[in-house]
């Protein structure tokens, strides 16, 4: 007799729930501490998914009663709990070298592979090539028949723009176990490399259909307003940007109004500058390359140059290389665009060249950089530049009807 989902241990279902990314994860977590109130990895793994809503108190004294728990258990349970401190602490290149050593001692540990994203988010190239090979690696001592690793080495295989194998990786993982949010994760992104449109906007849709709390709802949405504006369906991309991106989205709702902005289309509705200035003031608002970078696309988006020369000013003093040497001529180019002196911009971007990367964030939220180094040198009036800065995206993407609007040339947008 097959088993009924009921038969499963609710930690069983609570895991793969979690590695699902799904919108079950976190009642089944709960129930799950509920029902062994001394499982430190229950506890801990329940932390890190609702670290965000937690005051610095509750989230310590959650990961001390944890990590207590968990030494009396076993040492894969009290590394496991490490492993989320650090992560909830945002050590990430701790939580990495952490992974390494865990990962030594118990390969391919689906449950610690939830937390693999700690190598990208390091900022360093070679942080995020390690993180790669390791999951290569594990991946291949899973096997092909893992669901949780076959969709990380989907979402590997995006990220280094091998986007076809991305796209067959993910494919496979979806039908080994079809509610794989990170597969489905790795699927848009491929499908952005392809240009792949309504086809993947609907998959997304029906996807997220059958499971409307799902961790990811808000990015695999945001991911479909892009695939909307690729194809050149602009009303879609501002519904979407105003139906499920609430106000605290400021990074994705400046990234879809950003580039609605630079195909000549209206934005959706827009961030309150005073709110965006707010974010940049708090402890912590520009802790984070990628997380600066988008409150400054916010700041352009209103058109608010003044705070853009300040913040570019601010990254330019700053100590940390990327900072100083990537973020800066990023936020000052923007300050350009804003202030219409776009051969200024295209000059500051064009001279970034491969240390755009170091922005942070994947390639396709790396890509609006590009894009407005394409705006910024057609409203120049160097229309080939621009054009064969986009050659390999009009040529391989099926729909691309942003990249045409972005090589179309603006009288205003002239000097």
């Amino acid at each position: 007799m097959t088993a009924t989902t009921r038969d499963v241990p609710v930690r069983d279902r609570a895991v793969t729930e979690l590695l699902a990314l799904s919108g079950q994860a976190v009642p089944l977590l709960r129930q799950w501490v509920a029902a062994e109130q001394d499982h430190g990895v229950a506890r801990a793994l329940l932390t890190l998914v609702t670290s965000d809503g937690l005051d610095d108190a509750t989230l310590k004294e959650q990961l001390v009663i944890a990590y207590r728990d968990a030494t009396a258990v076993g040492e894969r349970e009290t590394s496991l709990v490490y492993g989320v401190y650090l992560h909830t602490h945002r050590q990430y290149r701790m939580t990495a070298d952490h992974l390494v050593a865990h990962f030594d001692r118990w390969p391919a540990d689906e449950t610690a592979g939830f937390m693999l994203d700690a190598f990208p988010s390091c900022g360093d190239a070679a942080y995020r090539a390690h993180g790669e090979a390791l999951v290569e690696q594990h991946a291949a001592l899973a096997g092909p028949d893992n669901w949780a690793w076959t969709s990380w080495l989907a979402a590997t295989r995006a990220e280094q723009g091998r986007v076809r194998e991305a796209y067959e990786l993910s494919e496979r993982a979806l039908g080994l176990y079809p509610r794989s949010g990170t597969a489905v994760h790795a699927l848009a992104h491929a499908g952005h490399e392809l240009g792949t449109g309504p086809v993947s906007a609907d998959f997304l849709d029906q996807w997220l259909a059958a499971d409307p709390q799902a961790i990811q709802l808000r990015h695999l949405n945001w991911h479909a307003a892009l695939h909307s504006i690729a194809r050149g369906d602009f009303p879609d991309a501002r519904r979407r940007a105003d139906t499920a991106l609430p106000r605290a989205d400021v990074g994705m709702r400046a990234a879809t109004n950003w580039r609605l902005l630079l195909a000549g289309q209206s934005p959706a509705g827009r961030s309150d500058p005073a709110h965006v200035r707010e974010l940049l003031a708090a402890p912590g608002g520009t802790a984070e390359v990628f997380h600066t970078f988008n409150l400054a696309l916010a700041l352009a988006v209103e058109a608010a140059t003044d705070d853009l020369d300040e913040l570019a000013r601010r990254a330019a003093a700053d100590d940390r290389p990327d900072y100083r040497d990537v973020l800066a001529p990023v936020v000052r180019a923007l300050a350009h665009i804003t202030a219409g002196r776009p051969r200024e911009a295209a000059d500051l971007l064009a001279a970034l060249g491969d240390r755009a990367e170091r922005i942070g964030g994947v390639r396709v939220e790396r890509e609006i950089i590009q894009d407005t180094l394409a705006r910024a040198l057609v409203d120049a009036g160097e229309h080939e530049r621009a054009a064969t800065l986009l050659h390999h995206r009009t040529t391989t993407r099926r729909h691309h009807a942003y990249e045409r609007l972005l090589l179309t040339a603006r009288e205003h947008g002239r000097r």
